[in-house]
């Protein structure tokens, strides 16, 4: 495994566990929201866009480094 196929699947897990968080956190938000907390479920939400507006240039680096990976191997 070169350097660069390491660094990617190391940020594919990262990636993983970063949506797995966010995933969690908006059924904790959903649950908060059901008990009557509407605004710090809107506040959660609104943090979780972060994680969706990055989750496209994370992907795309990922993607980048797996191709500059497997063609440094040929």
């Amino acid at each position: 495994m070169t350097d660069t196929n390491l660094i990617a699947s190391l940020f594919d897990r990262l990636n993983q566990n970063q949506l797995a968080l966010g995933a969690s956190v908006e059924e904790l938000s959903n649950w908060v929201e059901q008990r009557g907390s509407v605004d710090i479920a809107t506040n959660v939400r609104a943090a979780l866009e972060t994680l969706d507006d990055n989750l496209v240039f994370i992907r795309q680096g990922i993607a980048e480094l797996t191709v500059t990976g497997s063609l440094s191997q040929g």
